[in-house]
């Protein structure tokens, strides 16, 4: 009699394993979802972070989101943005200090055509995600409260900033910041922007002028290099500097001492620089438009403002904020912001950033009423429903919280609500397929279209 082979796993079972051991030697702890969202493989560490076994085949937003009233992570994935937040962990309370998992979504695909998401996890501290005010800013994201602690480490050195973020995202704010916490914040602040002026008044507006130096010169007065003396200057913009201004602010940083237009002799000045811009200067310095030299001078310490579209948890939060300060001003006071309308601004773009929410919610009070911020008191590209499909129903906020109808009933009208009636993306949502949303709307008497 031979002896008896040793058990061996199923095939499906190895290939689970290989793959989970494949995962967490190249990418970590991670999940592989289909275009349907649902989970194809998961690594060990991923489990590691959950706390179980995840299931393959399963609901990706279903898994992660479960039935949670607000679910901004599953609902990018459902509209195929890339996305990342700190969410509850699944299973866990939703306050419990360290029951949080950080979710990083990549996109996989050829152009136009979705194959699927890499969603990286990563446990947090319960902590992690609370709001934190740092000099006029607010944030609960990981990368912007990173910012700030670079921002109090390099305070007290003299090393030039330069501050890189897109219109609108706090540079100024940071500017400040880096003066309060510094070894001179008794002296001057300065701030110019060097894309509002022609070359020839941002000359003299920079570096001054002496009596005489051209027509209406007549007396000597100073630029804000010397205004700045024993503080900071802020020059916001800087990518836009003129090249022949280039040469003469290098000249400045390394001498310390700036020449007034149509002077001789050089002044001493003490100044910190601090610089800002939406470009990269490494680019501009490729296309012959910065000076490399004066790039390393002014690129010592590089602080990057997140936009606040990579950061879509602090949009209600900094909403909340600015509706508080606007509250005072006018006839309407708000108290709370309806459901559709924190999702509409969450999935908005914010090309403009704070600057721009701040000028949403400033139209929201003007044009609405009532202690509620609604949905259609925002303005129309934010407001406006999306187009997917021809089958669109857009339910009434009311009837998500309507009593009488039933949980499951809520789950979908809340989920059409904030997908703004696109089902398919709705039914990505709920972790359905379309024909079981259709199937469970009409069950319901949902599905009067």
């Amino acid at each position: 009699m031979s002896p008896r082979s040793p058990r061996r796993s199923p095939p499906a079972d190895r290939d689970r394993v290989l793959f989970a051991a494949a995962l967490d030697e190249l990418v970590g702890a991670v999940l592989v979802l289909d275009s349907q969202l649902r989970i194809r493989a998961a690594s060990r560490g991923a489990e590691e972070v959950l706390g179980f076994a995840i299931p393959i085949g399963s609901s990706a937003a279903t898994l992660l989101c479960g039935d949670r009233p607000k679910r901004p992570f599953a609902e990018a994935l459902a509209s195929g943005v890339a996305f990342q937040a700190v969410i509850p962990r699944p299973g866990g309370a939703d306050d419990a200090r360290g029951e949080q998992v950080r979710v990083r979504s990549v996109p996989l695909g050829d152009g136009a055509t979705s194959l699927g998401w890499i969603v990286h996890v990563a446990a947090v501290a319960g902590d992690d995600a609370t709001p934190e005010r740092f000099h006029g800013l607010w944030t609960r994201d990981a990368r912007m409260k990173e910012a700030f602690r670079i921002i109090e480490k390099v305070a007290a050195e003299d090393f030039t900033v330069l501050i890189r973020g897109e219109t609108g995202s706090g540079k100024e704010l940071v500017a400040h910041a880096l003066h309060a916490l510094s070894t001179r914040p008794a002296g001057p602040f300065r701030a110019i922007n060097c894309a509002a002026l022609p070359a020839n008044l941002l000359e003299s507006e920079l570096f001054g002028h002496v009596r005489g130096a051209f027509t209406g010169a007549v007396k000597d007065t100073p630029g804000h290099v010397q205004l700045a003396h024993g503080g900071t200057l802020f020059l916001d913009e800087v990518a836009e500097l003129p090249l022949e201004l280039q040469a003469k602010l290098l000249r400045v940083i390394e001498t310390r001492s700036v020449l007034p237009v149509g002077g001789r002799d050089a002044v001493a000045v003490d100044v910190r620089f601090v610089s800002a811009t939406h470009r990269a200067l490494r680019a501009e310095v490729a296309a012959g438009r910065f000076r490399a030299d004066l790039m390393y001078r002014l690129r010592v310490i590089p602080i990057r403002m997140p936009p606040l579209r990579e950061r879509p948890s602090d949009v209600v939060l900094i909403a909340s904020k600015i509706i508080d300060e606007l509250n005072g001003r006018g006839r309407r006071h708000i108290d709370t912001i309806s459901v559709a309308a924190e999702a509409a601004m969450e999935r908005y773009e914010w090309l403009g950033n704070v600057r721009e929410l701040r000028n949403a919610l400033s139209y929201a009070f003007a044009t609405g009423a009532g202690a509620v911020l609604e949905l259609g008191d925002l303005p129309p590209e934010i407001a406006a429903t999306p187009s997917g499909g021809s089958e669109v129903r857009v339910i009434a906020e009311a009837e998500v919280f309507d009593p009488e109808v039933g949980p499951e009933a809520r789950r979908i009208q809340d989920a059409l609500v904030r997908t703004a009636g696109n089902r398919d993306r709705a039914a990505k949502l709920l972790g359905w397929s379309r024909v079981t949303l259709w199937r469970r709307m009409r069950a319901l008497g949902l599905d009067e279209t």
